[in-house]
């Protein structure tokens, strides 16, 4: 009885938790470079006084799903897809550095490239700005080359390159803002191996149909669980009335 109550009493919490993780995939399926967090369910001891079957469940976010989305071809020389593990280099809202898997970028009016959420695109040397020219295009490497107003392609200038990092995946964590992070919060090097793919976007990768079957799962583990503790409640009940009448 007494490990009924933690088991269904913290599993109906829990369960909430992971619903809306779940749900927070779901709402990030059409999301640009979007990686999908992982949910697990464990149990743990109740540590303390009291009887040494209590139990209660936790549900954490134990990473994030680093399968590549599918490629997206939108003819655009300012949408780039980082290919295979790696990030894009950003500014975030506090001036420091991060990293993001969206390559929907454009220029904004002061020249500045940008990310489409407003992050600041960062270079070898600080926030890349683009001046005004005929066409603006994206290497492979990150370079960023224009053609100047009034000049013919042979005279392409590179007016800086794209940081691209590729720090490991357990060293990295999602924000609240929806960037990455180094867990210690220092920079991460500059990696020459990452490349990117010029007028494509890179899908977020999450799995619609298997969340929609998650979210039915866990509406139904609820049930169960909150089911539990109105059934212990009537055993409680009969319980005392036994008692009483005896």
């Amino acid at each position: 009885m007494d490990k009924l109550i933690y088991v269904a009493m913290t599993g109906a919490k829990e369960t909430l938790a992971a619903q809306a993780a779940n749900n927070y995939n779901l709402a990030n399926a059409s999301t640009v470079g979007f990686k999908a967090d992982l949910s697990a369910f464990q149990s743990r001891a109740v540590n303390g006084p009291g009887y040494a079957s209590r139990v209660y469940a936790t549900t954490s976010t134990v990473g994030l799903d680093s399968t590549p989305g599918q490629e997206m071809e939108t003819g655009n020389p300012l949408d780039v897809a980082v290919q295979g593990s790696g990030y894009i280099a950003v500014q975030d809202a506090n001036g420091n550095e991060a990293y993001t898997r969206a390559g929907d970028l454009h220029i904004d009016p002061s020249g500045l490239l940008m990310t489409a959420t407003g992050y600041q695109v960062l270079g070898d040397d600080g926030p890349i700005t683009v001046p005004p020219a005929a066409s603006t295009t994206i290497g492979a490497d990150g370079s960023v080359t224009v053609v100047p107003m009034g000049q013919t392609p042979v005279s392409m200038a590179r007016v800086g390159r794209i940081k691209l990092v590729n720090p490991p995946t357990a060293d990295v964590e999602r924000g609240s803002d929806g960037l990455y992070r180094t867990r210690d919060g220092t920079p991460a090097e500059a990696d020459a191996n990452t490349t990117l793919a010029s007028g494509v976007l890179e899908a977020s990768n999450v799995n619609i149909p298997e969340c929609l079957v998650n979210m039915i799962e866990l509406a139904r583990q609820f049930e169960l669980q909150v089911k539990s503790l109105h059934t212990q409640e009537d055993d409680s009940a009969s319980s005392s009335k036994l008692l009483q009448s005896s």
